[in-house]
Formats: C-alpha cells, structure tokens, sequence
C-alpha cells in the first residue's frame, strides 16, 4: 500500500507544533511563500477519487475519518490560526498544490486577516411548542382576549371560538418563536465578530422532539470565549419556564467563515 496522494489539513501562517500531540504523528508541514501547509501522505486505496467516493457512502468510515479530520485541526488551531480544508481535500503532487497556494495566496492573506485569533462556536436554539402553547394566553394579547371570549360564550359560539383560537395559536406560536429566536441571537451576535446562519434541520435529522428555531455559527475572538459561554449560560436560564434550549459546541475551525478566491 503505496502512500503518495496528499491530504491537506489546513494552512497556517506560523509554523505549527506537529509534536504537541500523539493525535499530529504522521503529519507533515510543506512550506511555500510564507504559509505553512498541514499535511499527510495517504493510500490510493482509500483516497483516489474512486475509492474516496466508495468510502463516503460507508457512514462508520466517514464519521471516524471526518471526526478525526476536525480533531486534527482543533489541535492545530490552539496554537496558531489556521484556515482548514474540506475534509478529504487531495492533492496529487507538490507541484500542484503550491500552484493552489500561489493561484489563491491573496485570498488566504485576505481570511487571515479576518479569522485571526478567532475561533468558530456553533449555537442551535430549539423550541418545545407544547410548552410555549401552555403560556399562550400570558403571551399573547389576542389568545388572552379570545380565552374570556369563550369562557363568556354560549356553548355553541364557544365551540366555534375555539376552533378559531387553534388557527391564532399556531399563528401566536410562529409570531412568538421568531421573536425570541431574534432575542436570543441579538444577545449572543453581540459577542461575535461575525455570524453566519444556517439552514434549520427538520427533527427527522436532529432526533430531538422539540423544533429547531436557529441554526448559526458565530466567529468569536479566542480572548472573548469565556465571555461568549457566559452569555449562552444567562440565556439558557432567562425563559425557563417558555421551552427553549439552547445547544451551543465549540471551539471549532472557522470553516463558515473561510471564503477562498482565485486571484483575477
């Protein structure tokens, strides 16, 4: 099994410590008009074109491999900024990836200067909707109005109120979930030196009963990062009674917010 196709991790514009962790054996850096280039030799077994295909359709091979992608530059990124590949980016020569380097090196100066000393946070809000329809009629003026509506009703035209009041709760819901969504990324965008919104997961891939409300990254300075997590941990307690959740991960690669450019 003949190692020569190159993976690229990430490039860095320090040198990075390939020795600090048993996790970095193996790696490589190639240096080339001043950016320092992460690497490892791997097989054409498992990443020709072909094969690479094959193996992302093998979901234990793909996690292993993408986790151990992301663990890889994590480790890298504690000491030096970094701006990190795709994972299964290949490389078939030297020659051609210096070529990349040189075609896009004003690009890679240009997310430098943007991701410097920073690192990525991924926050998720969820909304239990059963939860916040208990409330309603706290929340909502309109649902609080039509409540002594009803209960001043005869029973036939109280009947009919309620069927009225299911379609404005929905509304109420829709109206509510925005609304506290917009609170909570207002307080933690605050935080943020940039932020990037994402598309919201159906439960059917988050395997979670509650409803996705927010789905963002956040480009947090590292000197910044306590201050971020405190403020996730005041929001996470401001509504606790509403059925709201807040998932935050991190720190991350600034993979959301690296954008790389062939020069003109």
């Amino acid at each position: 099994m003949i190692n020569d196709l190159i993976y690229v991790y990430c490039i860095s514009n320090s040198p990075p410590d390939l020795r600090k962790n048993n996790a970095l054996e193996g790696l490589k850096c190639i240096t080339f008009q001043g950016f320092y280039t992460v690497v490892k030799l791997v097989s054409y077994s498992e990443f020709s074109e072909e094969n690479l295909k094959k193996n992302l359709s093998d979901i234990t091979w793909l996690e292993f491999n993408a986790r151990a992608h992301v663990r890889i530059i994590s480790l890298l990124m504690e000491d030096c900024t970094v701006i990190p590949f795709k994972f299964g980016t290949i490389y078939h020569t030297q020659d051609s990836l210096k070529k990349f380097i040189t075609d896009y090196s004003d690009s890679f100066i240009e997310n430098f200067l943007i991701i410097q000393g920073k690192e990525e946070w991924s926050v998720k809000i969820y909304c239990d909707r059963r939860t916040l329809c208990e409330r309603i009629d706290e929340l909502s003026e309109e649902a609080a109005t039509l409540e002594k509506e009803i209960m001043a009703s005869a029973p036939g035209k109280a009947f009919l109120l309620r069927r009225k009041k299911a379609d404005l709760i929905e509304n109420e819901l829709n109206k509510l979930t925005k609304s506290y969504g917009q609170e909570y990324y207002n307080e933690i965008n605050k935080m943020s030196e940039n932020t990037t919104l994402n598309n919201l997961l159906p439960k059917e891939l988050t395997g979670r009963e509650d409803t996705m409300i927010l789905n963002s990254a956040f480009l947090v300075r590292k000197d910044k990062a306590v201050d971020f997590v405190t403020t996730i941990s005041f929001l996470r307690k401001k509504y606790p009674d509403l059925g709201f959740d807040i998932e935050m991960t991190g720190p991350w690669p600034p993979f959301s917010f690296v954008s790389i450019q062939e020069k003109l």
